[in-house]
């Protein structure tokens, strides 16, 4: 039995959640061995507890979502009885036969179909405690399935976050496990990415609204916000850091474990959306202001993580779509930084810049002293000779100059790059334009990657300023669009088609052009020896 009942007692505003999902009252009946038959109210309510009481009115100890179960002991009025345990919210009533009642009350089942409370007769021969053991394992088990669900949920999306376009494929991966649709908007209510089926015009734009709710564009907006709109619900989830973005979902039903996946694809957005913050943020705006004001290149590089050599990188999606400035931050993030521009006068191409630590520029390099000391070691069958061809100087005092190692940047997934050398800061606009002809290249040869490899060998050993002067005055003919032209028809080793392509305009322009170029430079450009001077000096640009 029960405590005295307490009329002055009233249930808590916010009662703590159940451990369990909750379990359809369907579920519970069609437990055969219980034996139990719905006799009035609705069939369909969700269980979160089971609770045994002999009250007459036991609604200041109901939590609300129970399976009340009772024989009735002191029921004298059914319809205030039923009316309390509705506003308590109890979800349904077990009434249990014998011995104090030999059938359900007739009363208590008009009550019920009055109220709208589900009533289940039990059987004699069904104990309280074994239906409330038959809630518990159904909840374990529907937990379990919740748990198994989650957990395949988070790995497809952790995956997603991996593609080349992990906004786009996360979203798409969220759609799908809540068969619904996922939008990223901003805080006015801009579609930015979209997947799954769209909703009808009504609740697309109550959808809208609630993203704005959530978007933090203001102080004490709340973090989440739910909503149902003509059958359709409606959830949106503030994206912590993405400067105002939210996700908003739409579907039409909601299952357990439906928050707990949101809320892994509400992280992993927040963490590609997001801006990189502290102390690096704080330092690329330093650096902006200071461009601005006046200050030089030179001035404002160490703010931006290294003084030099530069490495910058051309790219283009390997499907030809346009990327996004979320697409392409996750590119930046990918090579390691976040110096990303994600389009150039509304053309497709994304341009990172790459800046070189000085632990890189040392693995680069060889591994500083440790490799002169390679250098100057007498290799086998060369004799102290060769250490001192090795170590000798050049004419004037000075070392021989040491070419820039090519980048180590890995090719990326659904992305064909061009990368330039890496280059001093006062150099950076010569690497832009190395950069676009890599990238060019790469798309011309079919080859994920290209990389404008230093000069090196024999052409390294002249002195780069009479190398330029002799370009100079070697390509003087030419203008600019002929020598760009010549330049990557050389590069891929006189192939009409493929320069074509890299320029993008027809192969019999390119044959025009190579002509013009050959009769302003009076030379046979099948001549290896003339290509070879040729390209040397196209090097040198």
């Amino acid at each position: 039995m029960d405590e005295p009942s307490m009329p002055t007692l009233t249930p808590p505003a916010h009662s703590p959640g159940p451990p369990a999902p909750p379990i359809p009252l369907a579920e519970l009946l069609a437990s055969k061995d219980l034996g139990l038959r719905r006799i009035a109210g609705p069939a369909e309510a969700e269980l979160l507890w089971v609770h045994t009481s002999e009250m007459a009115d036991p609604y200041p100890y109901l939590l609300g979502g129970e399976l009340l179960l009772s024989a009735g002991v002191l029921l004298t009025d059914p319809d205030h009885y039923v009316a309390r345990l509705v506003e308590a919210g109890a979800a349904a009533l077990g009434f249990g036969v014998r011995p104090v009642h030999e059938t359900v009350p007739e009363a208590l089942i008009e009550a019920c179909d009055r109220y709208g409370l589900p009533l289940l007769e039990v059987p004699p021969e069904t104990p309280f405690t074994t239906i409330a053991r038959a809630v518990w394992r159904l909840m374990a088990e529907a937990r379990h399935r919740e748990l198994r669900r989650v957990t395949r949920a988070q790995q497809a999306l952790a995956t997603a976050a991996a593609r080349p376009d992990p906004v786009p494929a996360v979203l798409h991966q969220l759609a799908a496990q809540l068969s619904g649709r996922a939008v990223l908007l901003t805080g006015r209510g801009e579609e930015v990415h979209a997947a799954g089926r769209r909703p009808p015009p009504e609740a697309a734009a109550a959808l809208a609204r609630l993203a704005r709710v959530v978007a933090r564009e203001r102080p004490g907006s709340p973090a989440s916000a739910t909503d149902t709109h003509g059958g359709t619900h409606l959830a949106a989830y503030a994206l912590g850091g993405g400067e105002g973005l939210a996700l908003a979902l739409a579907t039409r039903r909601r299952e357990a474990g439906d928050h707990t996946v949101a809320g892994i694809a509400v992280v992993l957005l927040s963490l590609l959306a997001a801006p990189h913050q502290g102390a690096d943020a704080a330092d690329r705006s330093a650096a902006l202001v200071r461009l601005l004001l006046g200050a030089t290149p030179a001035e404002v590089a160490p703010l931006l993580g290294s003084a030099g050599p530069w490495t910058v990188i051309h790219a283009r999606r390997s499907d030809g779509t346009t990327a996004d400035a979320l697409t392409a931050g996750a590119l930046g993030a990918s090579l390691g930084s976040a110096l990303v521009d994600a389009g150039r006068e509304g053309g497709d191409t994304v341009r990172v810049l790459l800046p070189s630590t000085a632990g890189e520029a040392t693995r680069e390099a060889g591994g500083g002293e440790a490799a002169a000391t390679r250098e100057a070691t007498p290799q086998p069958g060369g004799g102290e000779a060769a250490a001192r061809r090795e170590v000798t100087p050049q004419p004037g005092g000075e070392e021989p100059p040491t070419p820039p190692q090519a980048p180590t940047v890995p090719p990326q997934p659904g992305w064909t790059l061009g990368v330039s050398t890496p280059t001093p800061l006062a150099a950076l606009g010569s690497a832009d334009l190395r950069a676009a002809r890599a990238l060019a290249h790469a798309e011309a040869t079919r080859a994920p990657l290209t990389v404008d490899t230093p000069v090196t060998g024999l052409a390294a050993l002249i002195p780069p300023g009479q190398a330029a002067a002799h370009a100079r005055t070697l390509l003087a003919p030419l203008t600019p669009p002929l020598a760009d032209t010549l330049r990557c028809w050389l590069s891929l080793h006189g192939s009409w088609d493929r320069t074509a392509v890299a320029l993008a305009v027809h192969r019999n322009t390119v044959r025009q052009r190579i002509g013009r170029c050959a009769v302003l430079l009076g030379v046979d450009l099948n001549d290896m020896d003339v290509r070879t001077e040729l390209w040397f000096a196209l090097r040198q640009e």
